[in-house]
């Protein structure tokens, strides 16, 4: 049972979704994914068997439709949405109050990355053997001057903030990829406690290893 619907809240909230408009299987779980902005995807392991005893019930009928099958609400479906409107009213409030949650619990995991990430890319900048001691100038004849201090510094500085910029590309470019992932493991219901403790330690050993 998912931990953001209460017992039998998620059956009846599929059927709100349903009344808008019918849907195959896939479209369910992405409109749920919607309404919580990304912070919750259903597994299909949690929304077929539910639709299945909706079907069931008589409140909705399913049709295939090439290789999906699509579902419909029914009268039935649509007078049960009628006599628990006081409570379809408070599911939709739960929605909500949920969406806040989750995103608060979102927020604070990627401040505490950023801020991780931050701390590391300061620490590196100062780390010694950056080439910042003495040059020699070199005799007559020795070939061009190298740099002064002061340019040496300026030219540091503007390859380590092109470095950075390309940092956080990279980040943001991966952090996409891997939600993409998650969320399409979650859809077919294959992402679990083992994959998010694999994805834990390899972030963690690549952080490690910067």
């Amino acid at each position: 049972m998912s931990p953001v619907f209460a017992h039998g809240h998620l059956r009846l909230y599929l059927l709100v979704l349903l009344s808008e408009k019918p849907m195959h299987g896939y479209e369910l779980i992405t409109a749920l994914g919607d309404r919580f902005g990304g912070t919750y995807v259903p597994s299909a392991g949690t929304v077929y068997p539910r639709l299945a005893k909706l079907e069931e019930d008589g409140l909705v009928t399913k049709t295939a439709d090439g290789r999906k099958t699509v579902y419909a609400i029914t009268a039935a479906g649509r007078a049960e949405l009628a006599a628990r409107a006081d409570e379809v009213a408070a599911i939709e409030d739960g929605v909500v109050d949920s969406v806040r949650s989750l995103a608060d619990g979102v927020r604070a995991s990627v401040s505490a990355a950023m801020q991780s990430l931050r701390a590391d890319l300061a620490a590196a900048s100062q780390a010694p053997g950056r080439g910042t001691g003495p040059r020699s100038t070199g005799g007559r004849g020795a070939g061009p001057a190298e740099p002064s201090a002061p340019d040496e510094a300026a030219a540091d500085r503007t390859a380590g903030s092109g470095t950075l910029r390309e940092t956080e590309m990279l980040l943001a470019v991966f952090r996409q990829q891997v939600r993409a992932d998650m969320r399409r493991r979650a859809t077919r219901g294959t992402l679990d406690d083992a994959t998010v403790q694999r994805l834990r330690d390899g972030l963690e050993a690549l952080r490690r290893s910067l």
